[in-house]
């Protein structure tokens, strides 16, 4: 049951102004970040070999496609805003959609836009160097013994970004969905750039015959695990696993459409097909783009390339004059198009929280333009905070982001949120067996049940072999326990 001061979104709140084509381009949008561009190369120090590089890219291509086709009935079935916060909501409890939404607001969502705002300025860096993270406006100072405030002129340029974005959504869902589609069909063409070029311009048959000649053996990688080698089978399986962090990193977010399905005309049949169309379109990017780094770079320079900018490596390698400066406008314009479509669909969700009483009641409004302006502001302002908060190691003197550290933290409890939604069309299908489907997950029970298997494997592996991470991630989650009784309370209390 809900809180007794929620109140149900009701369907004039909002107004539909999504197309198909406009929620494709949000999926698209949202995954196509800088994670396409960087992770691969820590992803081939893991595996060791191009032709693992490429099954991990394979694996988290099926994982995705697989889990969108089967959140597609979940959307036809309550095309509500906050998607996949009502889908855990309705499967299973309200805390569980509030842990969700909870985790969704503290890193999940927020993290990703203060990575990919500083990510921008780090490219913006490349054409105008004074915009640098060491470049200091304000110093650090020191808040506690592991944590400090800062600010750098690549702080201010990502805060700057932030607000800019933040403020034209706030104008109205057009605004927004002019800036994703013109910034997702831009990148879209870049990223195809990207991907011809290294295949017609820039194939080197001497990477081609290193990289492929023996694509399977191990080489230049480091034990997985003390006493686990990739060189044997469950090894092998370890490096995997330990690999999809970084593949279903840069292709997640194809989830965020659900967020917004109280804005989408027709959305019992936009939604779901719009999931099938952006995650189809953008995982056949993503391999094409890693096929594309082995043509042209040997496996080494993969594995090793410079701050593991790969991509930057492959223009760097077919233009030696301007190929860095052609990739930090190509990075930067993709990065422009996904922080937009992080920032219009996560205030929808929590959006829907304050609706329902689990969040703060001002979330719950909407401005002139018929949006969630201070769901935004709040979004906007807390991810803007996490790019100012910087972490200090006292033993070495250094300063690292707070947002990489959450992120890192939080991948494997995205996971887990993946597996219980999925887990809820199972259960959905017991508890409300007459509910009005218009679309039914593809390949029911079989297809569904092969995704929860593979993600539970891949989360269990990371609790045993990366407990660093993960822990601390499920942590977070729990923390949001008794924040849920706060605001259940309150809302009760305000009633």
């Amino acid at each position: 049951m809900l809180p007794k001061a929620a109140v149900a979104p009701t369907k004039n709140d909002l107004k539909c102004s999504l197309g198909l084509f406009d929620s494709t381009m949000i999926v698209a949008g949202s995954m196509i970040g800088t994670g396409i561009f960087i992770v691969s190369a820590e992803m081939a120090r893991q595996v060791g070999s191009t032709g693992w590089l490429l099954v991990s890219w394979v694996i988290t291509g099926l994982l995705t496609v697989a889990a969108a086709l089967s959140y597609g009935e979940l959307a036809a079935m309550m095309p509500r805003a906050g998607g996949q916060y009502v889908y855990l909501r309705e499967a299973w409890s309200p805390l569980c959609g509030f842990l969700y939404g909870w985790t969704l607001f503290l890193v999940i969502q927020t993290g990703t836009v203060a990575a990919v705002a500083v990510g921008f300025a780090r490219y913006l860096g490349i054409l105008w160097p004074r915009i640098a993270e060491s470049n200091y406006l304000v110093r650090p100072i020191l808040i506690s013994s592991r944590y400090a405030l800062s600010l750098s002129t690549a702080q201010l340029v990502g805060v700057l970004l932030i607000a800019l974005l933040t403020w034209t959504n706030t104008r109205g869902i057009q605004w927004g969905k002019l800036v994703q589609n013109c910034f997702t069909s831009v990148k879209i063409g870049a990223l195809l750039g990207v991907i011809g070029l290294g295949i017609f311009l820039g194939w080197n048959a001497q990477a081609v015959k290193s990289n492929f000649d023996h694509p399977w053996i191990p080489q230049g990688v480091a034990p997985i695990a003390p006493g686990l080698s990739v060189e044997t089978g469950f090894g092998l399986l370890v490096a995997l696993c330990v690999a999809q962090v970084g593949s279903l990193f840069a292709a997640d977010a194809w989830n965020n459409i659900t967020f917004t399905a109280g804005e989408v005309r027709n959305p019992r049949r936009n939604v779901p097909l719009s999931l099938a169309l952006g995650t189809f379109l953008v995982i056949g990017l993503f391999l094409c783009a890693n096929i594309a780094y082995v043509v042209v770079l040997p496996f080494q320079q993969v594995q090793h390339a410079p701050s593991d900018r790969v991509a930057s490596a492959v223009l760097q390698a077919i233009f030696p004059v301007f190929g860095a400066r052609l990739m930090a406008v190509t990075i930067m314009i993709s990065a422009f198009g996904c922080m937009n479509g992080q920032l219009l669909s996560g205030a929808r969700a929590y959006y829907a929280m304050a609706r329902d009483g689990l969040f703060f009641r001002r979330a719950a409004a909407l401005n002139r333009a018929s949006v969630p302006g201070a769901s935004l502001t709040m979004q906007g302002a807390w991810a803007a905070l996490l790019v100012l908060i910087r972490t200090y190691q006292p033993s070495t003197g250094t300063y690292g982001n707070l947002y990489s550290n959450l992120l890192d933290y939080v991948i494997s409890a995205a996971l887990l949120f993946y597996i219980l939604t999925i887990a809820g069309v199972f259960r959905l299908r017991r508890l409300q067996p007459d509910a009005e489907r218009p679309y039914r997950a593809f390949g029911y029970p079989v297809v569904p049940a092969l995704y929860l298997l593979a993600a539970a494997v891949i989360l269990t592996v990371l609790f045993i072999y990366r407990p660093a991470t993960t822990f601390p991630g499920l942590a977070i989650i729990l923390i949001g326990v008794p924040v849920y009784f706060l605001f259940n309370r309150s809302s009760r209390r305000t009633s």
